[in-house]
């Protein structure tokens, strides 16, 4: 709950920025009544798996994408194992391991 209460605002549309998402996706682990509630109260719409459902409940769609771009990070060394103690060490190179994944995409789209 306190990363909920820490979210920066978010642009979008015309007008005053939002400062909490529509929507919240989180897997099995959080299943609890207690969280629905609390995340209900905030305004927030929960989107969390049931515990005991097959999996395919369609969350693992949205989710995928995140793990996918995980794992394309952790392709790069560095990033998986985070030697640089100074964050903007850190950010420049997240940043240019990003440069490089669009880059091998874009060689394969054309």
């Amino acid at each position: 709950m306190p990363l909920l209460d820490v979210i920066p605002h978010i642009r979008g549309l015309r007008g005053r920025p939002r400062h909490r998402p529509r929507r919240l996706f989180a897997d099995r682990g959080y299943d609890f009544d207690k969280y629905r509630r609390l995340i209900r109260k905030r305004g927030i719409t929960p989107k969390i798996a049931r515990r005991g459902t097959p999996h395919g409940s369609g969350l693992g769609k949205t989710r995928w994408v995140v793990e996918r771009t995980f794992a394309w990070l952790h392709q790069f060394k560095r990033l998986r194992i985070r030697y640089e103690i100074r964050a903007d060490l850190h950010q420049g190179l997240l940043e240019l391991a990003c440069s490089i994944i669009c880059l091998r995409r874009l060689r394969t789209a054309f």
